[in-house]
């Protein structure tokens, strides 16, 4: 693809980065910022900018944050005996638009893949640990909200062994979500059933 301006072809570069974002459609966000005024493209670019310098991770629950410890984990309104626990960020925004789920939850930035070079002391299960350990008996149930995948069974069941010496349940969604489903692109009336319904999750007998 040919560029009448260098400056324009450094800027598709960056857009055509993004998932889902080919270079025609990266084009025509770039030649759409160029007809806006540029108070807008200057706040377009503080925000980016203030997203990067900005942003934290809670210090609880590992969830995006304004604050050293987020919003739903200062909330006096949550329930304070649950976690759920996900892999991801998007699974927290995809479990909150439900409106079925009130306690808190705990991120763990991935789940175990050891064909992807994935291991426990690479996500935040220890933190996990350290958090249920560290309330004296505050959390009651855990629930382990992962995709349904090989990969994500691995993940509850090394949590399920590492926090089931700590007096708490653990449970899990329902599979109202297809095996090799992921939360984000679950609808949410499936994903608040499935936390309705969860399950207590059993470790297999050897």
């Amino acid at each position: 693809m040919e560029f009448p301006s260098k400056l324009i072809e450094e800027a598709v570069e960056q857009f055509s980065q993004f998932p889902g974002i080919g270079k025609k459609t990266a084009l025509r966000l770039v030649l759409y910022l160029l007809k806006q005024e540029k108070d807008q493209t200057t706040r377009f670019t503080e925000a980016l900018d203030n997203l990067r310098q900005k942003i934290r991770y809670c210090v609880e629950c590992h969830n995006i944050s304004d604050t050293e410890v987020c919003s739903i984990c200062t909330s006096h309104r949550r329930d304070r005996s649950l976690i759920c626990v996900v892999e991801d960020i998007h699974d927290v925004l995809a479990i909150e638009n439900t409106s079925q789920y009130n306690g808190l939850y705990h991120v763990l930035g991935g789940i175990i893949s050891p064909m992807n070079g994935v291991g426990p002391d690479e996500l935040n299960i220890q933190t996990l640990v350290d958090r249920i350990a560290g309330k004296d008996g505050e959390v009651q149930e855990v629930i382990l909200a992962l995709s349904a995948t090989m990969e994500g069974d691995t993940t509850s069941f090394y949590i399920t062994r590492k926090v089931g010496d700590k007096g708490v349940k653990v449970s899990t969604i329902a599979r109202g979500i297809p095996f090799g489903g992921e939360l984000e692109y679950t609808d949410e009336i499936t994903l608040g059933r499935s936390i309705l319904t969860r399950v207590n999750y059993d470790l297999p007998t050897s």
